[in-house]
């Protein structure tokens, strides 16, 4: 069995609480930005507003049908409006702190389902891709880090869950239940 540490250091801590606060502030501003209307351009010309739909027509993988179902126009506001408002909550809940478990299992499912419509299979440039990818993208990337920030319990270290728990730093590292 390896040996490991009782208590985190607190640069380890720190770091910890600061991939939190960066993956809390991703989902916050994506899902701000989604739902600030009217936005525009710097030249001042009005953006078009964020739609879904043609990112789930798109879609593939082994659950491309049910996406593109979701691009149907009866649908897509009611995803396009939900994806938003979920993105804005679990970037503010891990940004802050509070429920951390809660926004990191919030995280977890949009990420999940982000990845699942968009598994890079090709391994070759594709349109309106920062990068070439196959299996491992972005988001599968910072769906491992949302892990380890919910395995290590960030909240017990520092945010307004030490507040509203009343712990004053409890020991991290021990193995606990996720929720």
């Amino acid at each position: 069995m390896l040996d490991r540490p009782r208590a985190l250091s607190g640069t380890q801590q720190l770091l910890l609480v600061l991939l939190r606060t960066l993956i809390g502030w991703h989902f916050l501003y994506e899902g701000y930005f989604k739902l600030l209307y009217p936005a525009w351009t710097r030249a001042g010309v009005p953006l078009e507003r964020f739609s879904s739909a043609g990112y789930l027509r798109n879609a593939g993988g082994p659950f491309g049908e049910v996406f593109h179902v979701l691009a149907d126009p009866a649908w897509a506001p009611w995803v396009d409006r939900g994806v938003a408002f979920a993105l804005l909550v679990a970037g503010l809940l891990l940004v802050l702190g509070l429920f951390t478990q809660l926004g990191c299992v919030l995280a977890l499912g949009l990420l999940a389902a982000f990845y699942l419509s968009a598994i890079p299979l090709q391994g070759v440039p594709e349109p309106r891709s920062e990068g070439t990818y196959l299996i491992v993208n972005k988001n599968l990337i910072e769906a491992a880090a949302v892990c380890v920030v919910l395995v290590f319990r960030t909240g017990r270290i520092a945010g307004l869950d030490v507040l509203r728990r009343g712990v004053a730093r409890a020991p991290v590292g021990a193995p606990e239940a996720v929720l």
